[in-house]
């Protein structure tokens, strides 16, 4: 048995750390396993066994240790010398990169790529993480075509910074077509060592819509069912807002360019609710609405993976979220990162 390190407190607590990492290079990794291993008085053998290592790896290590403790325990070892044409190779993997492949296929793999450069597939891997390349990677985005972009936009987040004194400001929309889908196979729960699952197969009952109104101050969501999402169905929405609200007060109403939002009817109950005032966003700019945030949280919470005997179940099942959402809601720290896009704080806030 050999003697111990006698590591310290804070030097078993920071090689525990490291040898339990996932993401530290796996160097380090055995390097901090193998000073544990000697402080408990192991032998070289038993050590070589384990790691597995050789008896002068234990011994440079170890005394490495002994001399500089923690510092001690990282390579001195530079890296080779770049090739010399490694400047050169590394263009050419770049440039390839961003064209298609002649095989028609979309993209590159690096084994595709590095076959057709004549070089290692880990070279191209690294040249891609050094660049942040991730051809196998895609984004979506949906660019917004109204001429009034910026104007819109600006009094939407006019709302969000700097609210009308005295006034409740509401982010509204619909959640349409919610399918009360009903599991034809009894759910394996989960349990250690095994996610739940579910059966591919289901049978549905039918569908409704959420609406929602998300108060931008407190956080609160006033919510409704409803089968179908019409004009009649927004109105009568807004008047539930209305009534939630003390008489009188301004309300400030966010939503998105729906048809249903631009009715007659609903032209009649602003002339009748001078206090109430809709603010639309930009077309195809759903991401200004908060109200969108937290129906990705009701989607994830009770919606993907919810197990419905019926439309009046998933109505209840709906309305019981909100109603244990709303015990300790929490707003949107709306905030506007950089002033040197083209919409800014200063550009125009709203003004009652």
């Amino acid at each position: 048995m050999t003697s111990p390190l006698s590591l310290t407190m804070e030097e078993r607590r920071a090689l525990e750390a490291l040898s339990r990492s996932r993401t530290a290079p796996a160097a380090d990794v055995k390097r901090a396993r193998l000073i544990m291993l000697l402080d408990e008085g192991l032998s070289w053998s038993m050590i070589g066994e384990r790691l597995p290592c050789t008896p002068d790896y234990i011994n440079r290590w170890k005394r490495r240790f002994e001399r500089e403790r923690l510092g001690g325990l990282y390579a001195r070892h530079l890296g080779s010398v770049p090739a010399e044409d490694a400047v050169r190779i590394e263009a050419r993997v770049l440039a390839w990169t961003q064209k298609a492949p002649g095989d028609g296929s979309t993209h590159w793999s690096t084994r595709r790529l590095g076959k057709a450069l004549g070089i290692s597939h880990m070279m191209v891997a690294r040249i891609w993480a050094k660049h942040g390349l991730k051809p196998h990677r895609l984004e979506r985005y949906m660019a917004s075509n109204d001429p009034q972009f910026e104007s819109k936009a600006a009094d939407v987040i006019g709302l969000y910074l700097n609210p009308p004194a005295h006034a409740a400001v509401f982010c509204v929309d619909e959640k349409t077509a919610i399918q009360a889908l009903d599991r034809l196979v009894p759910v394996l729960p989960l349990s250690p060592g095994r996610i739940e699952r579910h059966g591919f197969e289901y049978y549905r009952h039918g569908t409704l819509s959420l609406y929602a109104a998300f108060n931008t101050k407190t956080g609160e969501v006033l919510g409704k069912t409803a089968a179908r999402h019409t004009s009649a169905e927004f109105v009568a929405f807004l008047t539930d807002i209305c009534t939630h609200q003390p008489k009188r007060k301004e309300i400030h109403v966010i939503c998105d360019n729906l048809s249903a939002h631009k009715t007659k009817s609903v032209t009649a109950f602003l002339v009748a609710h001078s206090n109430v005032h809709l603010h639309y966003t930009p077309t195809y700019s759903s991401w200004l609405n908060q109200v969108e945030l937290w129906f990705a949280k009701i989607e994830r919470d009770v919606i993907a993976r919810g197990i419905f005997t019926s439309v009046a179940d998933l109505k209840r099942k709906l309305m019981r979220y909100i109603r244990q959402y709303n015990l300790a809601p929490k707003p949107v720290k709306w905030v506007h990162r950089n002033p040197a896009h083209r919409i800014t704080t200063d550009s125009h806030v709203t003004v009652h």
